[in-house]
């Protein structure tokens, strides 16, 4: 058992049913504690002969994180006793994540109980490792799109309880409408209750206001799927012409190299599709896209939405000058504006160590930007980088005949920041 006498904080996952399924060591921190924050329901939870300060969480949560954060003592034992309190596993999209991006876990006690997610599996018999488990709480519905696939089995916190509404709307406009859903309501309660039904028949009212669903996937003959890897259609997005073609897309994606928890700059956007298929690789991706014309960014916007990653950043404004105070990449796509400023220097500064730099040119005018940059870099910090020309082909009709139409060739700089 480790030593939790030099640990001032207690993260306590509590169930549906509150004090009596808390386990007694649970119970004993609490009674050790001389503050005590959650939420009100669970506050109601503790017996009446607890004399602590109750506090009622903060809205927003950084708030409360915040306030938190000002009881942590000088030195290693000083200080006063605090108690966190929170729905199920305080692990799984729950306050102790974002407590310990501010505290190191030797100062934080945390015991948790069953997640929903734990729960959701016992109730309909799945496996919790061969599944995919997701958040709509607080966060847009359009975050299913990217887990919507022919089979994929998904597991949701909801909003409220209009999500399940939602959730089959959204399937049956996919193609998905024979999926299976089922709302478990109150989970680890004596008020617990679900029900099942098929998304594009629907038609349950709403129930309670915390619940969570189980959908199996099942697509139609006319469902709209839409890999994980990158490469989709170029009909997928909404553009103008200004499109990174599917073909020299995927090859950009491969040599940018999404990585969990790392961040793309996508310059000169277009539409988006760059930075799009980076997040939609997983979850934790995440992406800035920068685009200076008015009506191209609402194309982003559209596109991040219906293309499951409504939380891509989006950042009006002129490359490089827009650049400044954004975070900082540790990937860097080009595919607009070689020809103005110090773009490629510029960008090149800003990456971080490791860092993968891929630029995209079209017009002779780009490749010789490329060519000359490539050769002061290697002059300068000794990253020469590959330079690749794209080309693609379509098969297009002749008459009665077939042939070969090429599309625009792409010349393309990659550069990895070694130091």
């Amino acid at each position: 058992m480790p030593d939790i006498t030099k640990k001032w904080l207690y993260v306590i996952g509590i169930g549906e049913d509150g004090w009596d399924d808390l386990s007694a060591d649970s119970r004993e921190l609490l009674y050790k504690s001389e503050i005590v924050i959650g939420g009100e329901r669970h506050l109601k939870m503790i017996p009446g002969d607890w004399e602590g300060e109750r506090i009622i969480w903060a809205s927003p949560i950084r708030e409360a994180v915040t306030k938190i954060l000002d009881w942590r003592p000088s030195e290693p034992g000083s200080g006063k006793k605090v108690a966190v309190m929170a729905s199920g596993d305080p692990l799984c999209y729950g306050i102790a994540a974002k407590l310990l991006r501010h505290l190191p876990i030797e100062e934080i006690w945390i015991k948790p109980a069953l997640s929903t997610f734990s729960l959701i599996c016992s109730r309909v018999g799945w496996s919790l490792p061969d599944i995919e488990t997701l958040t709509i709480h607080g966060r847009p519905l359009e975050m299913l799109h990217t887990f919507v696939q022919p089979g994929a089995k998904l597991l949701v916190l909801n909003q409220d309880e209009g999500s399940p509404k939602q959730a089959a709307e959204l399937l049956a406009a996919r193609g998905f409408g024979k999926s299976q859903i089922t709302v478990l309501e109150h989970l680890g309660g004596s008020k617990e209750r679900q029900f099942s039904g098929q998304a594009d028949s629907w038609n349950h009212p709403d129930g309670a206001a915390l619940n969570a669903m189980a959908i199996e996937c099942i697509a139609g003959t006319r469902a709209n799927v839409l890999a994980r890897i990158p490469g989709l259609p170029d009909d997928a997005f909404l553009h103008d012409g200004q499109l990174t073609k599917r073909e020299i897309r995927a090859a950009t994606l491969s040599r940018l190299m999404p990585v969990v928890d790392q961040v793309l700059w996508d310059v000169g956007a277009g539409c988006g599709s760059v930075a799009i298929e980076w997040m939609r690789c997983n979850p934790r991706c995440k992406a800035v896209a920068i685009e200076k014309s008015e009506s191209r960014l609402k194309m982003i916007q559209q596109n991040a939405f219906q293309l499951g990653v409504p939380m891509l950043d989006i950042v009006p404004g002129n490359a490089p000058e827009v650049l400044v105070d954004l975070p900082a990449p540790d990937a860097i796509f080009i595919g607009g504006g070689l020809s103005g400023g110090n773009m490629l220097e510029t960008c090149w500064n800003a990456l971080n160590p490791g860092g993968r730099l891929v630029a995209n040119a079209v017009t002779l005018e780009g490749e010789q930007k490329l060519v000359q940059w490539q050769k002061v870099n290697a002059e300068k910090n000794g990253a020469s980088g590959d330079l690749a020309r794209l080309a693609v082909s379509h098969v297009e009709t002749i008459g009665k005949f077939q042939s070969w139409k090429e599309v625009r060739s792409v010349t393309q700089l990659t550069v990895i920041k070694c130091y």
